[in-house]
């Protein structure tokens, strides 16, 4: 715990504030503009030796002005501990993209998949990521899955038409007829 405290001391101009739960974890909160220099800092530093990047996830808020949520899991093999950093990102609808955020695959190779992973699925834009594309979904999907006012069923789906030997777009067509179920199981 004391420990803590002395990344406190040190990295006070980098981080806005602090959350501690139950189990002693604690996460810092930075300015989202400082996550690459944050994290070329702490790989750098003899003191705190961070050799990866273990996690990378993104939670949608929809409700707030900071809509999104970054959370980076660094972690330190030579100490043993966990370095939990969090940062809040305004979204501006005026951007093609939002705001976005600075990318560290360039000091963190396990980066490269995490952030493709989270543009893909939440739209959150990486500058100076060279290999920014969709992973997950299909290169023609419009829209982020993972957004909190993406549609449940999504706009189209993608099937095989077997008379015209096509993959056909459709868009999707949402039928009732499942709505009455008896409860009733048969196998009683």
């Amino acid at each position: 715990m004391l420990y803590y405290f002395l990344i406190f001391k040190v990295f006070k101009k980098y981080i806005n504030k602090i959350i501690i739960f139950d189990n002693l974890q604690f996460y810092f909160y930075i300015d989202f503009l400082k996550i690459h220099e944050l994290s070329l800092f702490l790989k750098n530093s003899l003191l705190f030796n961070i050799q990866t990047l273990i996690d990378m996830s993104a939670i949608d808020w929809i409700w707030r002005l900071d809509r999104f949520s970054v959370y980076y899991n660094f972690y330190s093999y030579v100490y043993n501990y966990r370095f939990m950093v969090l940062l809040d990102l305004p979204i501006f609808l005026n951007y093609i993209f939002g705001l976005g955020i600075e990318s560290i695959n360039s000091i963190f190779k396990a980066a490269l998949w995490l952030e493709r992973e989270i543009w893909d699925l939440f739209g959150i834009y990486f500058y100076n990521h060279f290999d920014l594309r969709r992973i997950l979904t299909d290169y023609g999907f419009n829209g982020f899955p993972l957004r909190k006012d993406f549609p449940l069923v999504g706009f189209k789906e993608i099937r095989y038409d077997d008379v015209n030997k096509l993959i056909v777009f459709d868009v999707v067509k949402l039928t009732q007829e499942y709505r009455a179920f008896t409860f009733i199981n048969p196998w009683v």
